[in-house]
């Protein structure tokens, strides 16, 4: 009898949790902020003063770079983004990683060009898996109320001029 209360409980919970789940969405900020991989991301959105843009009713689609990523850069590199002077330079980095719109993984195509938030244009392909600027897409589609976000392997970096 204890045994088949337990399977019927345990059964009743694991239906109700993608309800649950479902009624406490995140939008890509908490989601980013919430994965513990995306911490100086998080940082540099702080930094830039773009957190209620990112947590705007959007659809966005981010190019999430990770901490790894982050780290990949010349040293130093992530420090004098983060100085107050170098602001203008680092919201420009962040929204290179935007999109407009919700682009899931399914609708991305070989050579596709997207415009970004930034206004540049970044260019995805597939061969070997899907990359954006040559970063590798190494996790998409996760979902966020206000959007979508794809994780990168490394900072992508907007044309000079």
């Amino acid at each position: 009898m204890i045994r088949r209360t337990f399977l019927a409980l345990t059964t009743a919970m694991a239906l109700s949790a993608p309800v649950y789940a479902g009624s406490h969405a995140k939008d890509i900020v908490d989601t980013a902020a919430g994965a513990g991989n995306f911490t100086t991301l998080v940082a540099a959105v702080e930094a830039a003063g773009l957190v209620e843009t990112l947590k705007g009713e959007g659809p966005f689609t981010v190019f999430a770079p990770t901490d790894a990523a982050f780290a990949a850069l010349p040293a130093g590199t992530v420090e004098d983004l983060l100085k107050p002077e170098n602001k203008d330079k680092l919201v420009a980095i962040l929204t290179y990683h935007v999109v407009p719109g919700k682009v899931m993984s399914t609708d991305l195509t070989e050579g596709q060009k997207a415009a970004t938030v930034q206004g540049g244009e970044v260019t995805i392909t597939l061969d070997g898996g899907a990359k954006v600027n040559g970063a590798v897409i190494s996790t998409a589609d996760i979902e966020a109320t206000n959007g979508v976000i794809h994780v990168i392997d490394s900072v992508i970096l907007p044309p000079e001029g």
